[in-house]
């Protein structure tokens, strides 16, 4: 990603920030980070050749552009592709039509503080897009909300970037060790969630069947 960064720049920050809050979560939080270093004029990784600095001003909106429209396209995956992609692939995800019904009643009375404060997640903010869709919440809703927390996040990432400059690397590296724990407290807590939501769907599978008349 580093290298990408430095060789793309603009390009680089909008892809992976177009990428990951449309639902594939590849560290676009390090790659907005990085071209607020590379404002600063410094290097995201120990390089002898000299790098162009990006526009501080520039390298914000080109994130929050990424970020808007690749909400907006994993909003419709989910919005215009819900219930369908269930019957296909449900089984596979462990989702069923109740889970939809379930997922519009919450967007309906928490929707906007899911969809404003969820961006501030890292991991999380990746889906919230996604199922903001699939809940079915009103398109400008939903663009204005995205809007609003996307220019706060990108802005202070790049910001946070830009004030670290040259120290970027360092301090990446110091919690690089933390990184190694919040991964494995992750892995525990996503084999649990699994784990309940398989026997959840195994009970609402067989209460459906039972209540199918034959």
């Amino acid at each position: 990603m580093e290298h990408f960064l430095e060789t793309w720049g603009y390009a680089a920050v909008f892809l992976l920030s177009f990428i990951s809050s449309m639902g594939l979560p590849v560290g676009s939080e390090l790659a907005i980070i990085g071209g607020g270093v590379l404002a600063s004029g410094a290097c995201v990784t120990s390089c002898t050749h000299t790098t162009n600095p990006l526009n501080f001003v520039v390298v914000i909106l080109v994130a929050v552009a990424g970020e808007v429209l690749g909400s907006l396209a994993g909003y419709a995956i989910g919005r215009f592709g819900g219930r369908a992609l269930v019957d296909k692939v449900g089984k596979y995800v462990l989702l069923t039509h109740k889970d939809l019904d379930r997922a519009e009643a919450w967007f309906a009375r928490r929707g906007e503080p899911f969809v404003l404060f969820g961006r501030f997640i890292p991991l999380l903010r990746s889906f919230v897009s996604f199922a903001a869709g699939l809940g079915e919440m009103a398109p400008l809703k939903f663009l204005a909300f995205t809007v609003i927390a996307c220019a706060i996040w990108c802005t202070a990432l790049v910001s946070l970037g830009y004030s670290l400059g040259s120290s970027y690397e360092h301090v990446y590296k110091a919690f690089s060790y933390v990184g190694y724990v919040v991964a494995v407290l992750a892995v525990i807590a996503v084999a649990f969630v699994l784990w309940h939501r398989w026997r959840q769907y195994r009970m609402e599978r067989d209460r459906s069947r039972a209540e199918t008349p034959v």
